[in-house]
């Protein structure tokens, strides 16, 4: 039975679970952060919304990849996911901080794609530059 444990398809599975977990977590923290309701606004259709949240979706798996990829406990990887959320989290910060001109969450909600695509762009660009100092 140790041999199923230690098994690349248990670790694989238990990575799996983990992430989904965090990722469902997370993604409720983002929703907490953002003036409009993501999922509603999806389903209406609004594309600024998709692509952020996408955006959203890609950066925590993509640091979660790296994290996998560099720890051999799944509360390691864990921890280092959570951390590279924290630092994902606080560039959506930056990122309302560095445009005074025009409110973000204002501009995806009125599905101003532009804004929409630059703050995909931006969790994408940011999961790698966090994922890269992952250990």
């Amino acid at each position: 039975m140790g041999q199923f444990w230690e098994s690349t398809y248990f670790q694989t599975a238990a990575n799996y679970s983990v992430v989904v977990v965090c990722m469902i977590v997370f993604l409720a923290i983002f929703e907490l952060v953002t003036k409009y309701k993501n999922w509603q606004e999806i389903k209406k259709g609004n594309m600024a919304v998709a692509m952020a949240t996408g955006g959203k979706i890609f950066g925590i798996a993509n640091i979660f990849r790296f994290s996998i990829e560099h720890n051999d406990s799944i509360v390691t990887m864990m921890g280092w996911g959570l951390f590279g959320f924290l630092l994902l989290l606080f560039g959506y910060f930056i990122f309302e901080f560095l445009t005074p001109k025009f409110r973000i969450d204002e501009e995806i909600e009125n599905d101003n794609r532009a804004v929409g695509f630059i703050s995909m762009v931006i969790s994408l660009g940011l999961s790698y530059v966090i994922g890269a100092g992952i250990e």
